[in-house]
């Protein structure tokens, strides 16, 4: 986001400041560290307050996502609970745009491979009692009932070449043969081998293995603020989706502890102990559930697409080092595999 679209009107502060009953706004400040939505510090005479501007989700899942936090927090989740609009809404649609606001909660956001080893495993046990949350939560009706078998084919590795191609021949056609362009080229020509070198290892199984559940969608280190060595509040509900929980603990596990192009196996090791330690799943559920999340890194393009099919140059910083850290993941199959089952 541009300084200039970061930029509040006056007219709309003022509106969410009638809408959330934030009184006198003293101070409004944005926040840069998010990815997709937009985030400021409101400080007002009501207290101090993080506002939202949700652009990549619709109304009515941002709602219904929304309205399982209080319950959450009663549970024992570590949560912002949202603030209602002075109409009983816990969104408010303004100046063409969907605004929800929680009170501030202090913290810090720590890379995963910057947390001790303890906190690692509290990590992954706050994240098994955040599913067992969601479980709650949805027997009791706030959420719909998951189906009893989930599907989640592996991306075929001549749809994935395919993709690849297209994107290969739009780099060729809107960039300039240098910097991100070059670097894009060399990675899909490096990509499109190891698809094929490595195909026959995929996951074969249309089902997951292992137990599936509602899941928060976007557990990294962004979205998760400390405090004193303890997780303050786990952030930003809006990707809750009903998910092998395997691929939750396999997607947290790589975003927080794979940095700089390797994983610090270890810490997934602590990370996924942590978790079992309060949700009992199987060995071969991780197994799967790692084994499926680097086939869907091998076979994905998304920063990519955001890149030559949007002009959105956001993620580029992020594709460099999920390229870098898929190579080394992939050369050492065995040994990341070794990590999450000896958690």
């Amino acid at each position: 986001m541009t300084d200039a679209t970061a930029a509040i009107p006056s007219g709309v502060v003022a509106d969410l400041a009638g809408a959330f009953r934030y009184g006198e706004v003293r101070e409004h400040r944005y926040l840069a560290e998010g990815l997709m939505n937009a985030n400021w510090r409101v400080d007002t005479s009501a207290g101090v307050f993080a506002l939202k501007r949700v652009t990549d989700v619709p109304l009515d899942r941002l709602v219904r996502n929304l309205s399982v936090l209080s319950a959450l927090a009663s549970g024992g989740v570590p949560v912002s609970v949202p603030v209602a609009t002075s109409s009983g809404s816990l969104v408010a649609e303004i100046d063409q745009g969907i605004w929800c606001s929680f009170p501030w909660v202090d913290g810090a956001h720590v890379r995963g491979v910057d947390l001790g080893v303890p906190q690692v495993a509290s990590l992954g046990a706050h994240l098994g009692r955040l599913h067992m949350g969601l479980k709650v939560v949805c027997g009791r009706g706030l959420l719909p009932a998951g189906p009893d078998v989930l599907t989640a084919e592996a991306t075929p590795p001549e749809r994935a070449t395919e993709k690849a191609d297209r994107l290969a021949g739009l780099v060729h056609g809107k960039g300039n043969g240098v910097g991100f362009d070059a670097a894009a080229v060399d990675a899909l020509d490096r990509r499109r081998a190891l698809i094929t070198k490595h195909a026959g290892i995929r996951p074969q199984n249309a089902v997951p293995e292992g137990p599936h559940g509602w899941t928060h969608g976007d557990v990294q280190y962004r979205n998760l603020l400390w405090k004193d060595g303890d997780l303050a509040a786990v952030l930003d509900w809006d990707r809750v989706a009903v998910r092998p929980y395997a691929e939750e603990v396999a997607r947290t596990a790589q975003v927080q502890f794979g940095v700089d192009g390797v994983f610090d196996l270890p810490r997934v090791t602590a990370f996924v102990r942590g978790y079992r330690s309060v949700v009992p799943l199987e060995t071969s559920a991780l197994l799967d559930g790692a084994r499926r999340l680097w086939w869907k890194r091998m076979t994905d393009f998304w920063q990519l697409e955001f890149h030559y099919d949007r002009g959105d140059f956001s993620f580029d910083e992020l594709f460099t080092a999920d390229e870098a850290l898929l190579h080394w993941w992939t050369e050492r199959l065995d040994q990341v595999e070794d990590a999450f089952a000896a958690g």
